[in-house]
């Protein structure tokens, strides 16, 4: 097939909902990884929040929205995908705002009402609930709104413009910090997702079920979970794989933390966290084609290994510079094990349940996000306030990682090494 004619397949090929959905997420990416960008010294510099307190609330952040995922698909199918990803803007829109607007004066009545950290935690949880009516909406209009011949192209455009987004957001809060206020980096991340709530209602039309889909039920999605949770193989392999979130969120976490407290205090942390994202639109595919031939559990132990010892860049000279050389080596891990990932979640799905199966993918995120938050935070606490030997942390978050590889090994060489089940080797094939 001609490049022109393949142009024509696309151009043809995508309905408008699959555009709107799509573009939407690009800026639901952008808002949310704004404020993840920022939300670690906000909460720490601007509303007085000790280290630790900060490292357990924004790993709340990070963590609910993996959890919450798993029913997300389920009420957005009850729903409707329009409907849904109206609910959702609204109350990401309004979760930003607030979230900026704890410290305002006009909101003292609401902090004098209840415990600060009380009132954060259940803020926090607003996020999550958008994003995890977002995902599956975006996701599910992408498979509803492309044509068979171009599905996978627009599985690579939806791949592509989270990406875009997860860029745009930290340089958005980088420019907007610098330009006005940390506060400010909330409103616009609010009034970005306030946007696409009017752009669903004006432009976005229900796309079509497709023929053989059917609509789960909240009951339905309980029996899924336990028909999960009885494969021991596949819960073993989330729980060790939970150790490489762990030490990737620290990059969020305590990593902006660190710098602006012991490297440089006037260092631009948002700007520094593009640097993933940046890397992973540059060099995906072209690590997906040297990594392809390679088995999954061994690229994966490769990939966390490779984020383990980024750490240790910084042990060894910690500058703002290094701070970007470590955010970069932690990028390519990302990208060569994300792929083989779900490839080999795939194939631990039993024949017909891998949906059910790549929903319960997400939860090592989310374990690692809830766990990474307060390890986190009291790293920085031990090491850098009470020891005043910051560079330690690195060493116990490169111990995890090296860990997390050590079991991956061993599962690999054990577990994973034993033949396939004939059910599951149907789904390999």
């Amino acid at each position: 097939m001609s490049f022109s004619e393949r142009l024509h397949d696309i151009k043809v090929g995508f309905t408008g909902p699959f555009w709107v959905a799509n573009i939407s997420e690009l800026f639901e990416r952008l808002s949310y990884y704004a404020v993840f960008a920022v939300l670690a010294r906000y909460l720490n510099e601007n509303l007085n929040f000790s280290a630790e307190q900060a490292g357990t609330l924004t790993g709340q952040f990070g963590g609910w929205v993996w959890f919450l995922a798993i029913f997300g698909g389920t009420i957005a199918d009850r729903l409707g995908f329009r409907r849904a990803l109206s609910i959702a803007y609204l109350i990401l829109s309004a979760a930003y705002f607030l979230l900026g607007s704890l410290g305002s004066a006009w909101f003292a009545p609401v902090r004098g009402a209840m415990p600060l950290p009380l009132l954060v935690t259940l803020i926090l949880v607003l996020p999550a609930l958008g994003v995890a009516l977002v995902k599956p909406s975006v996701v599910g209009t992408t498979a509803r709104a492309s044509k068979e011949n171009v599905r996978s192209i627009g599985y690579s455009i939806y791949y592509t413009l989270v990406n875009v987004g997860g860029a745009a957001g930290p340089f958005m809060a980088s420019w907007v910090s610098r330009h006005g206020s940390v506060g400010g980096v909330f409103r616009v991340a609010a009034l970005s997702v306030f946007v696409m709530f009017f752009a669903v209602l004006i432009f976005f039309r229900e796309p079509k079920r497709l023929a053989a889909e059917k609509v789960p039920s909240l009951g339905d999605t309980l029996v899924n979970f336990g028909t999960v949770i009885i494969n021991l193989r596949f819960v073993l392999f989330l729980a060790i794989f939970s150790g490489y979130w762990i030490v990737y969120w620290q990059e969020f976490i305590i990593l902006p933390l660190y710098v602006s407290k012991y490297i440089d205090g006037k260092a631009d942390t948002a700007l520094m966290l593009t640097t993933g994202p940046l890397l992973v639109i540059a060099l995906t595919v072209a690590l997906s084609l040297l990594t392809q031939k390679a088995a999954p559990v061994r690229v994966i132990t490769l990939g966390t290994l490779i984020t383990a010892v980024a750490w240790v860049l910084l042990m060894i000279h910690p500058s703002v510079l290094m701070a970007y050389f470590t955010l970069g080596v932690i990028a390519i891990g990302e990208i060569i094990l994300s792929p083989k990932y779900y490839e080999y979640i795939s194939r631990l799905a039993p024949p017909g349940q891998q949906g059910t199966y790549m929903g319960f993918a997400f939860l090592p995120i989310g374990i690692g996000s809830f766990i990474g938050g307060p390890l986190g935070g009291w790293l920085i606490h031990h090491f850098g306030e009470v020891q005043h030997q910051p560079g330690r942390i690195w060493w116990v978050v490169t111990g995890i990682g090296l860990l997390t590889a050590l079991l991956l090994w061993i599962y690999d060489k054990t577990i994973g090494m034993s033949p396939i089940p004939a059910n599951e080797a149907k789904v390999a094939a």
